[in-house]
């Protein structure tokens, strides 16, 4: 099975299902908080789940693609360590030689068009226990630009309302914010598609950081690359927005220019809600779906630290390596929401390119927070060792760098209006090296040929 099982959830169950990388709940479950406690369960496991028995629904609900490195990288063939490398070369091949993607006559996604248009009927979840309602978090927006053309994938968060109406959060300073604008300025709404239960390609092709896609350029390029060939869409009948061929659902919307509606709360990437405020409002105009369709839902928080995360972390070491040299890794920490807190890892060769290294994932990542450079014998997997190299090489007075009042995050709660103050470790031992700060190692061993009595614990005699 090649790569091009990456673009149907259907063939990716399959796989999933076949290296016993898929747990299946087949009791009822509620998909009002229920389905996704019982998910949460299972969060950062080696495991995605498929839950068959949906109360209330024919569909079955598919949760945990990306909560684990571990589990993404076997989808995706690729040791966990090395994905960061395998995005980063993804895009870099879009960038140099982008493979558009094909439009057909008709696709799976069209197998079935509802007669009746009524959202509140479809599997979507409601998770966590203060989001204001259910919510479409793993879908697709695919538009176009209403000056250029050009067209552009995104994610965002949908809240249903009714029947054929739902409530958006835009994440500003994205593409989709800009296309809103322009539309506003004609006078007219944005049509868009609305993508759900599609592969990972297409996840981070719409997650793909706005330093490393340009607007004038078509970001399902990226999934192309991810899936080994060009991705297959196909027309909607109402607009030049086209819907995901392999799609399981197709849902054809209006970004309405001239109305908003009240959204949220939600539990966001943080761990935290997004409040409760006036935001964008959408018309749903048509449903297509699959004839057996599966609903994709992400638990907030783990699964975003990896759909979304692990592209900005691609891009960090991929401009960290043109600009600073020595630079051989990048990570971005969990406690850090997989989006706010940034390690990386250096060969100094000179004084100063420890702290240029930290301006220069600023500038790659505006999300980021925090950012902390060590030298090149420091786990930056590792926070126990990363600490270690805090509290034994930092000089505090030297080491912190404060910047204040920085754009970053919208979603992130210490950022208000996106302005904030974000922090740079210089935890590298100073530079020439001295050898006070050499690290102590043991003589490389093996355990091969030697007896060994290992005793099993048990519990103390007294």
């Amino acid at each position: 099975m090649g790569l091009e099982r990456l673009k149907d959830i259907g063939a990716i169950i399959d796989d999933l299902d076949a290296m016993g990388r898929l747990v299946r709940i087949k009791s009822e479950v509620d998909i009002n908080l229920d389905l996704a406690g019982i998910a949460a369960e299972f969060e950062r496991g080696p495991r995605a789940v498929l839950f068959e028995n949906v109360k209330g629904q024919d569909a079955p609900v598919l949760i945990g693609l990306y909560w684990s490195r571990e589990l993404l990288g076997a989808l995706m063939r690729t040791p966990e360590r090395k994905l960061p490398a395998l995005v980063s070369k993804h895009i870099q091949k879009w960038q140099i030689d982008p493979v558009a993607p094909v439009v057909l006559d008709d696709g799976p996604v069209r197998e079935v068009t509802e007669k009746d248009v009524d959202v509140t009927t479809l599997p979507v979840p409601v998770h966590a226990t203060k989001d204001g309602g259910a919510y479409f978090d793993a879908a697709m927006v695919i538009t176009r630009d209403p000056d250029t053309g050009v067209r552009n994938a995104s994610i965002q968060r949908f809240q249903v309302i009714d029947k054929d109406t739902l409530a958006v959060n835009i994440d500003s300073g994205r593409h989709l914010e800009l296309y809103l604008a322009k539309a506003r300025a004609k006078g007219e709404h944005l049509a868009f598609t609305l993508n759900v239960g599609i592969g990972p390609g297409f996840h981070f092709a719409s997650s793909a950081p706005a330093e490393a896609a340009p607007p004038e350029k078509d970001e399902l390029g990226i999934a192309s690359e991810f899936h080994g060939e060009p991705v297959e869409l196909v027309a909607s009948d109402l607009s030049d927005s086209e819907m995901v061929a392999h799609a399981m659902y197709g849902l054809e919307c209006e970004l309405l220019s001239d109305e908003e509606h009240m959204e949220g709360p939600f539990a966001e990437v943080t761990g935290c809600y997004a409040a409760h405020a006036l935001r964008g409002k959408v018309k749903v105009k048509r449903i297509h779906r699959r004839k057996k369709p599966i609903m994709q839902t992400i638990l907030p928080g783990t699964e975003v630290h990896n759909s979304v995360g692990l592209l900005g972390e691609a891009n960090v070491l991929n401009l960290l390596k043109l600009q600073v040299p020595g630079v051989k890794d990048v990570f971005f920490t969990h406690g850090g929401c997989g989006f706010y807190g940034a390690v990386v890892q250096i060969t100094q060769t000179r004084a100063g390119w420890a702290k240029q290294a930290i301006l220069a994932a600023f500038a790659a990542f505006p999300p980021l927070k925090s950012v902390t450079v060590v030298d090149d014998d420091v786990n930056i997997y590792d926070p126990t060792d990363v600490e270690w190299a805090m509290t034994t090489r930092m000089d505090a007075d030297k080491g912190i760098m404060i910047f204040r009042d920085i754009f970053g995050h919208g979603l992130n709660p210490s950022f208000p209006n996106y302005l904030g103050n974000k922090v740079g470790y210089d935890a590298t031992q100073p530079f020439p090296h001295r050898p006070e700060f050499e690290r102590a190692t043991m003589k490389k061993m093996s355990l091969d040929g030697l007896e060994i009595v290992t005793p099993d614990i048990g519990a103390p005699k007294d």
